[in-house]
Formats: structure tokens, C-alpha cells, sequence
């Protein structure tokens, strides 16, 4: 098989606790502090790291990305862009300088965003992003540009800063409702989903294949995951009740209500799994822990075990299609201590070609 990419996460958007639910500054989005999980996850071997994107959270993700470049060597930056705060010709130039500021090591990860203080209706919001891509594409493809779209009408040739490779980085993209997919089938180039049962992730990657194919197009596909791995099992366990033992129910309502992506598909879907798996300490299947939801819109699930249990859950999501995997833990510089320890020397991974 394949080797899969492994990403990890820096903590930009305010998520980072050593107790879900309570603020430590001592893991605050700072500089300082997202600085320094990314350089971990650099020594640790990871291939890529996803730098994620809140507007009302934490650091600006384009000034990071391109300060956190010139102290990385080997390790890809995943960044994420809010559509909705960019306007796609000038989000392409900066998107050149970055990835020649990095030596080629910049990947995008798509956000189909509002505008801050402004909200469009689902639909034609990802038809906007579909026409973004585009335009990505296009211009960082050395292309003459000439789009009459709903969103954007634009006439123009390419900017003179161009990639490294002189092609536009992979476009990483997630979502959950029909328009959603329906853009990811169109426009990205691999497609991210949220915890999933290894049955889930198989039928959305049949979902999403068939979406694809449709457009004539082919698609990677990537998992998003917390996880937590021990020597033991029970270890793996008891950190994991660990991390809720300081959390009460309306502290982790107004957590998971404090993101703008509260109320999407996606967030149901995790919220979902999650009342699925309450009769079984939070386990909607073997090794998956749904207890993170509690505290967090997104990403709401965990993989938990020891170290062949992890690599197990990890092989299972491969052998149905996952070819990129972005992880993370709380906190996350010993989260990805603990993986690159235990786990990543056992996996067959690298950067994902696209």
C-alpha cells in the first residue's frame, strides 16, 4: 500500500487545553507557543502540519505561515484561508510568495467562510468557493485568467510570483452538506472529513468518488482526527476521562456555540456519533472516543489505545481510502510527543502527491 501523509495541528484558534473546558495561558495562542508545536511536529517527523483559521480566534493564520516558514526546513504548511475574507487574485500572489518564502512547501486548506459581519446562505457560498478555487488555480497555474461567474468577474493575466513548481499548491476542502460536497467534487483536490466509524469513512469516500467522477475529476481523500495513545490501553483510557474531569455541560455548550461553524452539517454529524456512542463511555466503535465533542465544535472525536491499537485504527482507515491523516492532541506539543514515540516510526508515511 501506499505510504499515507501524517499531519499534525498547531493550536491558532484558541484549542489548546491540558483540561478540556479550562483556559490555560500557559497554552494560549500565542507566537510563541504555535511556534514551537510546529518545530516539535518538524522534529517529531511529521509531513505536514494543518495551520487552521477563526476570525474571531487566536492568530492570523497567513502572518504565521509566513513567519513559522523561515524556521522550518522539511515540514509542509498546510494553511488555512477563509474565502470569504479573500479576494482570490491578491490570495494568489500571496499564496506564491509563501510558498516561495517556504521552498515549495505550502499546501491550502479551503475554507468556504462569510465575510466577517456578513452571512450568505449555504448554497451560494460554496458556489463562491467553487469560482475561488478556480481562480486559485488558474493564476498560480501561469494561466490567463477570464472568469464570468455569480461572484466573481474577472479578466487578468497571472502574477508575475509564482509558485515553485509553477502549479498551484493542493487544495485541501471539507464539508458535509450537499453543496458542500458538491464544491469539494468540483474544485479541490483532496477531500477532508471529520471523525467518521470506518464504515462512515468508506461511504464517504464512495460518495465523494462517484461526486467526482462526475466533474471527469479523481480525488485524495484525508482524515481529521484528535488522538491519544499510551503504553496501555487503560492508560490511553484514563487520560482520556483525564481531559473531561474538569468540565461541566454548559461550559462545553458555549465552547462547541463559540465557533462559526456551529450549526453546519458537519458539526451534526459529529454531534450525532457522539449521542450514538453515550451508552458505551463515549466509544461509538473500537478505539474511537467521541468525548472531545464535548468541548469542541468540529473535530469532536478521538482515536485511543496503545500503540498497535492506534496503528490498527489508523491501517483500517487506509485500507478503505484515507491517504492523509492530520492529528492532534491536548496538549498538543506532549500529544504529538507521545505519537511520534509510539506510533509514526511504524507507519509507512510521506508527503501526499497530487
Amino acid at each position: 500500500m501506499k505510504p499515507v501523509e501524517v499531519s499534525w495541528f498547531s493550536a491558532l484558534c484558541d484549542d489548546d487545553y491540558e483540561f478540556l473546558g479550562q483556559p490555560d495561558p500557559m497554552l494560549a495562542s500565542s507566537w510563541e507557543h504555535c511556534r514551537n508545536i510546529v518545530l516539535n511536529a518538524e522534529k517529531g517527523g511529521f509531513d505536514n502540519i494543518l495551520l487552521p483559521s477563526g476570525y474571531a480566534l487566536g492568530l492570523d493564520t497567513t502572518a504565521f505561515a509566513s513567519a513559522i516558514a523561515v524556521l522550518t526546513k522539511r515540514i509542509k504548511l498546510l494553511m488555512a484561508v477563509r474565502i470569504g475574507e479573500s479576494w482570490p487574485p491578491q490570495l494568489a500572489r500571496q499564496i506564491a510568495t509563501l510558498d516561495q518564502i517556504s521552498g515549495g512547501r505550502l499546501n491550502v486548506n479551503i475554507i468556504s467562510s462569510d465575510l466577517p459581519g456578513d452571512q450568505m446562505d449555504s448554497e451560494p457560498r460554496y458556489r463562491r468557493t467553487v469560482e475561488a478555487m478556480h481562480i486559485l488555480k488558474t493564476l498560480l497555474n501561469g494561466e490567463h485568467l477570464s472568469i464570468d461567474g455569480e461572484h466573481y468577474k474577472i479578466d487578468l493575466d497571472p502574477p508575475r510570483m509564482k509558485t515553485v513548481s509553477g502549479k498551484c499548491p493542493p487544495l485541501y476542502f471539507g464539508g458535509l452538506s450537499p453543496a458542500a460536497k458538491e464544491a469539494a467534487a468540483e474544485g479541490c483536490d483532496v477531500y477532508l472529513m471529520w471523525p467518521e466509524t470506518v464504515q462512515g469513512a468508506k461511504d464517504l469516500i464512495d460518495d465523494m468518488t462517484a461526486r467526482a467522477a462526475k466533474f471527469g475529476r479523481t480525488l485524495k481523500y484525508g482524515f481529521r482526527s484528535h488522538v491519544i495513545v499510551r503504553e496501555t490501553e487503560a492508560e490511553a483510557r484514563a487520560y482520556a476521562d483525564r481531559l473531561l474531569s474538569k468540565l461541566d455541560a454548559g461550559t462545553g455548550e458555549a465552547i462547541r456555540n463559540k465557533s462559526l461553524d456551529a450549526q453546519t452539517f458537519g458539526v451534526a454529524r459529529q454531534a450525532e456519533l457522539r449521542e450514538a456512542a453515550a451508552a458505551n463511555d463515549g466509544y461509538i466503535e473500537d478505539n474511537l472516543w467521541t468525548g472531545i465533542g464535548r468541548a469542541r465544535s468540529g473535530c469532536g472525536a478521538a482515536i485511543v489505545g496503545d500503540p498497535d491499537q492506534v496503528l490498527a485504527k489508523l491501517e483500517a482507515y487506509k485500507a478503505v481510502g484515507i491517504e492523509a491523516f492530520i492529528l492532534s492532541g491536548y496538549p498538543h506539543i506532549n500529544e504529538c510527543d507521545m505519537f511520534a514515540r509510539y506510533v509514526l516510526p511504524r507507519l509507512e508515511h510521506g508527503r501526499l502527491e497530487i
